[in-house]
């Protein structure tokens, strides 16, 4: 079976959620069999030999292949949700977007001690939402055995600020 180009996949949508923005839509890709299934396969394939317990989703895009990725690799998953969303006590952590500022939380008992989670989230740009997963599980005593993207904006320094933990983007914009 011919590799799969998931990059031609990726829709760029201009000047969105504001001026300057070019959003990278991956709703093509997630729409398209083939291509979601090989971003699964593709993505589990890099996580499988990290033992993951848990992966853990940022609202709202990271639900989707995270929820899959989590299927795939036998693991549970976790919801990082808006402040407000969850019904139950939740722990949170405030970061900087490209664009503004936001904020996740996560139930308290979301992770238990020790738990090797897989932080995983659609894009990474600045780092802000990774690096806030990062620290939300850390913060309930989990082990960040790894970050995935589907896609990675290289030029805005995201990997760095997620170091040491280790990274990984299927697709990687250098500008």
């Amino acid at each position: 079976m011919p590799k799969v180009d998931l990059r031609s996949k990726i829709r760029d949508v201009p000047d969105f959620p504001k001026p300057g923005i070019v959003f990278k839509d991956i709703m093509p890709l997630l729409a398209d069999a083939e291509s979601l299934e090989a971003a699964v396969d593709d993505l589990a394939e890099w996580a499988a030999p990290l033992d993951i317990d848990y992966v853990v989703g940022a609202e709202a895009r990271g639900f989707i292949l995270g929820s899959a990725l989590a299927y795939k690799l036998g693991s549970g998953f976790v919801c990082a949700r808006k402040p407000g969303k969850l019904p139950y006590l939740t722990v949170g952590a405030k970061y900087a977007l490209e664009y503004g500022f936001d904020a996740l939380e996560m139930h308290v008992d979301a992770v238990p001690k020790g738990a090797r989670v897989l932080v995983h989230d659609d894009l990474l740009a600045t780092g802000g939402t990774a690096l806030a997963l990062c620290e939300l599980v850390e913060q309930l005593g989990g082990e960040v055995a790894g970050c995935s993207f589907l896609i990675e904006l290289a030029f805005l320094g995201g990997r760095e600020r997620l170091a040491p933990r280790a990274a990984h983007a299927l697709l990687r914009y250098e500008s």
